[in-house]
């Protein structure tokens, strides 16, 4: 039986996901289903450094004024630009270095 950081490696190998599609994926639910991930998500990122593989992120969004944040490994809950909280998830995939 594969470890959940395995599964979660081996999702992102074959396409990307977002923090909220990996949980419904892989069956969490509950308040720190999301924090669960993302504290995954940075341990997977160091993990698949090793092996020579990168973990690319496709930085949040907001879905009202088009502001694209930082690539980094946390849900933004809201806007700095616009203050709207409709923000689109980042979206996370393991490729080659």
């Amino acid at each position: 039986m594969m470890t959940r950081r395995a599964r979660i490696i081996k999702l992102l190998e074959e396409g990307d996901y977002s923090p909220s599609e990996l949980t419904l994926v892989l069956g969490l639910r509950g308040r720190g289903a999301k924090k669960t991930i993302l504290e995954d998500l940075r341990t997977i990122q160091r993990t698949v450094k090793r092996e020579g593989k990168t973990l690319m992120i496709r930085p949040a969004e907001c879905r009202k004024c088009g502001f694209v944040f930082k690539p980094e490994i946390k849900v933004p809950g809201r806007c700095p630009r616009c203050k709207s909280e409709w923000i689109e998830e980042p979206r996370f995939r393991i490729g080659p270095r």
